[in-house]
């Protein structure tokens, strides 16, 4: 049988590096002592009055056809919350609610990228940013992040990327891999390339409420991004319900209708019992949610100091996020090698810093979203598989075989 073109562009490194994963969740799921540090997903419960919420709503019967582009409530507290983070005066119009972050940035992509258009994107990037714009038959241009400075994307290197071609840029900030949090005045400059250039400016902003101590800030309240800024968010990692799949979009109204008839044809709207979960948490003040932050700043700090024991490897201490980016470029394996590896013989599973672009090969990510005594575990055993490698020539000459191929 036959298979569209589409099917090709939304496959690809980034999709197999989740194999990882798959594997460790099935050894872990047959009573094996696997960690699993490859996936963002918080291991903490959604705060209960929020599932409550959910449950009565239910019981309500609301479990019918909801408004398209999302409860007009959830909309206009969502632009009340975006107005007083940025300064901007937002209404409900200009907000529409989606299935997740995800589905919000695949429909975003959709509205404003075509075949033979191009989107600058700084890399590393979150794995799934090139499927998505795959999708849309644009072509995703590639701007470094390098290690050696701190993972920061620099202006001119994106300044440089731009072509007759380019209709956006998207942004990251906090980063997913990398923790790392975009400065006012790199913001400032490419705002400033936006406009000289007349572009779109993407700003997926999942993890701006876990940060730790850096201010977040977000582009579309710099003078004259409003009209040109589409702002990404959601509640999975802010509430711990990223299996709720609730995002949204703030944008300008000229775009909410174009992702108000996408929305028609592909999603028909978000449950109204998980909407009125979402009004209960953007609306309540959940000691949770403080909780769950201060957990992750003290999981990061173990990890990290930990980390920083083993010879052999750097690691990079994150300014926000759940995730912590390992260089192992010194053992001489690829990434995909040495998770693998640490996979099969030492039963910790990290991302393949390759999955997120060539910026991120010779590094592994670690997710912090496991208790500190697992942490503690994964880094003696990465300590263990360090070691091997060191006293075995035939392990390093099996990886390299393995890097070989990959």
């Amino acid at each position: 049988m036959k298979y569209s073109a589409l099917t090709t562009r939304i496959g690809g490194d980034a999709a197999n590096a989740w194999q990882i994963l798959y594997r460790a969740a099935a050894r872990q799921k047959a009573g094996e002592d696997v960690v699993i540090l490859a996936v963002g997903d918080p291991d903490f419960d959604t705060p209960q009055s929020i599932v409550d919420t959910a449950v009565t709503s239910l019981l309500a019967g609301d479990t019918h056809y909801a408004d398209v582009v999302g409860d007009v409530e959830l909309r206009s507290i969502i632009a009340e919350r975006h107005s007083k983070a940025t300064g901007l005066n937002v209404d409900q119009d200009q907000v529409v609610v989606m299935n997740g972050a995800q589905c919000a940035l695949y429909a975003a992509a959709q509205c404003i990228l075509e075949p033979g258009s191009e989107i600058i994107i700084p890399e590393p990037m979150y794995t799934t940013y090139a499927a998505l714009v795959g999708a849309t038959g644009a072509k995703v241009v590639n701007v470094p992040m390098r290690p050696e400075n701190g993972f920061q994307v620099l202006p001119e290197d994106i300044e440089a990327a731009i072509s007759d071609k380019t209709r956006a840029i998207l942004l990251n900030s906090p980063s997913n891999p990398t923790g790392a949090m975009l400065p006012r005045d790199t913001l400032v400059a490419i705002a400033r390339l936006c406009q000289q250039h007349d572009l779109w400016l993407i700003s997926d902003e999942v993890y701006s409420t876990v940060s730790y101590g850096k201010e977040h800030i977000s582009p579309c309240g710099l003078p004259g991004m409003a009209e040109r800024t589409i702002t990404i968010n959601s509640l999975s990692k802010s509430h711990a319900m990223t299996g709720w799949r609730l995002g949204w979009v703030v944008g300008p109204t000229a775009l909410t209708e174009h992702l108000g008839n996408l929305a028609l044809c592909m999603l028909f709207g978000s449950p109204t019992f998980i909407q009125e979960a979402a009004k209960k948490a953007l609306t309540s003040e959940l000691p949770e949610l403080d909780a769950m932050k201060q957990a992750y700043r003290l999981r990061r700090d173990t990890l990290y100091s930990h980390l920083q024991k083993i010879d052999g490897i750097h690691c990079h201490l994150p300014e926000a996020g759940m995730f912590l980016m390992v260089d192992i470029r010194s053992t001489g394996l690829s990434s995909q090698a040495f998770a693998e590896l640490l996979l099969d013989q030492f039963d910790v599973a990290a991302l393949p810093g390759h999955a997120f672009g060539p910026s991120g090969e010779g590094h592994i990510r670690l997710s912090l979203a496991v208790p500190e005594e697992e942490l503690i575990k994964a880094s003696k055993r990465l300590a263990a598989c360090i070691e091997h490698l060191r006293q075995s020539p035939e392990a390093q000459d099996q990886g390299q075989a393995i890097s070989a191929i990959a």
